[in-house]
């Protein structure tokens, strides 16, 4: 919105040139995100604890978790509006990229909420069944895929880019862009859903992965740049930087309320909706493997309850202590807040490898 407005006018006032520039406005956008998420969920919280709305922690979990039944949760309601507020406010709307990008956010937002709701209803720690679950997301997650293979420059580059190889790009073509796109949304969204488990571990993680992305964004729709790093050149793709730096204002902004001892949780209304629009901004720039990389902390937390389920089935024994990932390390003695800051580590290694895949090729 206030883009167009300074595209309109700059000519007449030249001030307004500093609000077309990719760079300001994704800092005034992550700027405008974390005040709105840093006001709004004093309130928030509030409102939640005087109606005693609030989190039913699994029973089967870790008996310390116990102490956080009835804490406030859905704060990823709160997230995705501080974030659609400062996209809208400082993006161009007519970009097809971005356009899909939001409705992604919307369509899995709705799904987590739905899910969120039914928990709260039944006041369990169980919303809709897994199955339901999955397939509300495979078919959003197509739908997507679907407009961005339509409408979009996304088409133009069918391959996967091997990130570390100069040159290399496996040639999946329609198939296997659709294949790896699925896997990528349907599995960021139940990733980042399953790492949600402790104070502050999934949000810093995930704020850190869209900051990386929002960089290979800004490369990948930068023509002398995508060139220059041999990246794929995506039209329009340094409009989701504006997303990006969104998601991460609002999300620190939520790590304010949500750090050890939290006041709040995000619920699946924002770890489906973050998971997913982390996911379809690498699809959208061509790069799902240096996501994967980046990603590998909620990559491990998904294949530790697969091993983990995989394993009681077909043996009956259990690898980890208990699954996801955290919780393992949490009943070997660990700390809470040890787990979330060496996991936070991690993170920020696996983000800075991920970038570095732009020069080792």
């Amino acid at each position: 919105m206030l883009y167009l407005l300074a595209e309109a006018y700059k000519s007449d006032l030249g001030v307004l040139n500093l609000f077309t520039y990719v760079t300001s406005r994704a800092v005034f956008s992550a700027l405008t995100a974390m005040v709105i998420g840093l006001i709004v969920y004093p309130y928030f919280i509030r409102w939640q604890r005087g109606r005693a709305v609030g989190q039913h922690v699994r029973t089967d979990g870790p008996a310390s978790h116990l102490g956080k039944n009835g804490t406030p949760t859905m704060g990823g309601i709160v997230i995705l509006g501080a974030q659609l507020v400062a996209t809208i406010l400082w993006a161009d709307l007519t970009n097809s990229l971005l356009m899909i990008l939001l409705l992604t956010t919307i369509i899995f937002a709705v799904i987590g909420f739905i899910d969120d709701w039914s928990k709260l209803r039944r006041a369990s720690s169980k919303g809709i069944s897994a199955r339901v679950k999955i397939m509300l997301q495979t078919l959003s997650g197509l739908l997507i895929l679907t407009l961005l293979w339509r409408f979009t420059a996304v088409g133009d580059h069918s391959g996967i880019l091997v990130p570390y190889w100069k040159d290399l790009v496996l040639p999946f073509g329609v198939i296997g862009f659709f294949i790896v796109g699925w896997a990528c949304i349907v599995g960021s969204s139940n990733a980042v859903n399953l790492t949600d488990g402790l104070d502050g571990l999934a949000i810093l993680p995930a704020v850190m992965i869209c900051s990386g992305l929002g960089m290979l964004a800004y490369v990948a729709g930068h023509n002398v740049f995508a060139g220059y790093l041999d990246v794929p050149n995506v039209g329009g793709a340094q409009e989701l930087v504006i997303f990006c730096a969104g998601l991460a204002g609002a999300g620190l902004s939520f790590l304010w309320f949500n750090a050890a001892p939290a006041q709040v949780f995000m619920g699946d209304t924002g770890s489906l909706a973050i998971g997913a629009s982390l996911a379809t901004v690498a699809v959208a720039i061509r790069q799902e493997l240096v996501f994967a990389i980046m990603g590998g902390l909620f990559v491990l937390e998904a294949v530790s309850v697969i091993l983990q389920v995989g394993s009681y089935r077909l043996t009956g024994k259990r690898i980890f202590r208990m699954a996801p990932l955290h919780h393992h390390f949490e009943q070997k003695g660990w700390p809470e807040t040890t787990v979330v800051v060496r996991f936070w580590i991690i993170t920020i290694i696996l983000v800075l490898c991920g970038l570095a895949s732009l020069k080792i090729r």
